[in-house]
């Protein structure tokens, strides 16, 4: 398996069989014919599946659809004909849909991919920000770092791949600023926290299921020094008569980064700082964006809680600012 790169294409190739596609603004584009042949189904299986991850608001068709000019022969005269083209973004949702070995082989292809872009930074081009973007240099050296982690799975990996697609735009808006820093974006204010009771209440019965499927101990979410009261009280304090912090997307991201770091608990901070993020979000009806989507799923909440371990708390500001976008894009 290999593949080649130039401005103009890119080369999937398998057991012999290549596959040439349209590179264009960043992202490649397949044909539902090139699609059908590259995971060795019949085209109406193409169709079907496109369907469905239009259907079911997976992805905009809008945005992964593109209609480009083909010459081809008919006849004894070449013509132009509009075909129609899809993204690599409907070429991956189909590729996980698809149960066959070669598409089995092209998500494994995939995901290697994506994860070198990130790895070795193809994805965002450091060329394309100004010298002084520091602070952007330590969000993408934060996601360099998590994506070769050995706890990340194919899956993880893939979701942490979704987080940075996704964000991408944030990044990029940071050439409008003359600090070269990423800003706090526009915000929901108020947001309602949970009491310490009934944040402990939740977490029992966390803790609950958990230990009855064998995923954790009695260990598991046990506070350490009266730690999760002290850090939900800091998160409601005041300064000057204002709140410290005063939106919803302020008060998520500092609720995840503190349960994550400050350790509250003897075992299962991450777990526990992930499920009262996402109640917080929930409580304050901001689970689920304005098309009734999740603002984050399972595996990329899994590879942002990850992200945030493993990230040097010099870079806590970089973190609360980019879970803060997240969460304003979404």
């Amino acid at each position: 398996m290999s593949e080649a790169r130039n401005k103009q294409i890119i080369i999937y190739q398998e057991e012999g069989q290549a596959v040439e596609v349209r590179l264009q603004s960043d992202t490649v584009w397949l044909t539902q014919a090139q699609m059908a042949g590259l995971f060795d189904v019949k085209p109406q299986n193409i169709t079907m599946h496109l369907k469905n991850v239009f259907a079911e608001g997976e992805l905009d068709a809008e945005a992964t659809c593109k209609d480009f000019l083909q010459v081809q022969t008919e006849g004894q005269r070449s013509v132009e004909r509009k075909r129609k083209h899809y993204n690599l973004d409907a070429v991956i949702s189909v590729g996980y849909r698809i149960s066959s070995a070669r598409a089995t082989q092209f998500r494994i292809w995939a995901t290697r991919v994506l994860r070198e872009h990130l790895t070795q930074g193809w994805t965002l081009s450091r060329k394309r920000f100004e010298s002084n973007a520091s602070e952007l240099e330590a969000a993408l050296a934060l996601v360099q770092k998590t994506a070769q982690s050995p706890e990340l799975s194919l899956e993880s990996s893939r979701g942490l791949v979704d987080i940075v697609t996704r964000y991408a735009q944030t990044f990029l808006l940071l050439q409008r600023y003359d600090e070269g820093l990423l800003s706090a974006p526009k915000a929901q204010a108020g947001g309602e926290l949970l009491g310490v009771d009934d944040a402990r209440i939740a977490l029992a019965k966390l803790k609950a299921n958990l230990m009855a499927r064998g995923e954790a101990t009695d260990l598991f979410a046990r506070e350490r020094d009266e730690g999760l009261a002290s850090l939900l009280g800091n998160l409601e304090q005041s300064v000057f008569g204002e709140p410290a912090y005063p939106s919803v997307e302020a008060k998520a991201a500092h609720l995840l980064y503190f349960v994550i770091k400050n350790h509250p608990f003897s075992d299962g901070n991450k777990r526990s700082g992930a499920f009262l993020f996402v109640d917080f979000l929930n409580r304050n009806a901001r689970l689920l964006n304005r098309r009734g989507e999740p603002v984050i799923n399972d595996i990329g909440l899994a590879a942002l809680t990850l992200l945030v371990a493993e990230s040097d708390p010099a870079n806590k500001e970089t973190m609360i600012r980019l879970i803060m976008n997240m969460l304003a894009e979404a």
